[in-house]
C-alpha cells in the first residue's frame, strides 16, 4: 500500500509542510509534523509540501516498517534481548 509518511526521528518541526499543504499535514502533541490524510497522493501541494522539508523527512511510498519494534505489543525491543513475551511475536522470541 502506498502512504504518506513523515519520519519523526528527521523531522524538526519547522512547519514548512504544515504551511505549504494542510489538507495533508499538522502538527502532533510533540510539535513535529504529523500525517493526516492519505488521499490525493498526487496533489501539487504535497508534492511541494515534500521538496521543501529541509530535513527530507516527507516521503510517498511503501508503509514504513521500522526495525526497532514490532506490532505485537509496546513492550516488544524486536532484537535478540527481547522479553516481551508476546504470542506470535514478530522479533522471534
Amino acid at each position: 500500500m502506498v502512504k504518506l509518511n513523515v519520519d519523526e526521528e528527521k523531522c524538526i518541526g519547522c512547519g514548512a509542510c504544515v504551511a505549504i499543504d494542510p489538507e495533508h499535514f499538522d502538527f502532533n502533541d510533540n510539535g513535529l509534523s504529523s500525517v493526516i490524510k492519505n488521499d490525493n497522493l498526487e496533489s501539487a501541494n504535497l508534492k511541494n509540501a515534500q521538496e521543501s522539508c529541509p530535513t527530507g523527512a516527507i516521503s510517498i511510498g511503501d508503509e514504513i516498517v521500522t526495525d526497532q519494534k514490532c506490532s505485537c505489543c509496546e513492550n516488544c525491543t524486536s532484537d535478540e534481548n527481547c522479553e516481551c513475551g508476546c504470542d506470535n511475536c514478530e522479533c522471534g522470541k
